[in-house]
């Protein structure tokens, strides 16, 4: 339950997390359905976490709950997270990289 990210507060990890497990239970089956991946929803930089945004999966961002999966963009409230970006790069899932900051301190 801690933040895997030392620059990622626990307060906004927190919001991260359960929205995330919420858009598993909610639009989990669609999103594989759909072809999404792990790192394209759940994504951070493998040695900065969430402070190189641009490595980070839709999910990762801003803590918002999902309204809804489509094929190339995840729905919420106020914007929406894509996941075809030109010359888009994912970084590792989130819990991958949560086991290397337990390992390496």
């Amino acid at each position: 339950m801690a933040s895997p990210c030392r620059n990622l507060p626990p307060a906004k990890w927190a919001t991260i997390r359960e929205s995330a497990l919420a858009f598993c239970d909610q639009f989990g089956n669609e999103a594989h359905r759909l072809g999404w991946t792990a790192p394209e929803l759940f994504a951070v930089h493998p040695q900065h976490g969430t402070t190189r945004l641009d490595l980070c999966g839709v999910m990762m961002l801003s803590g918002e709950a999902a309204r809804g999966v489509e094929a190339n963009r995840v729905v919420f409230e106020r914007t929406s997270g894509y996941r075809n970006g030109p010359g888009q790069v994912w970084g590792v899932p989130v819990w991958e990289f949560a086991k290397g900051a337990s390992r390496n301190g």
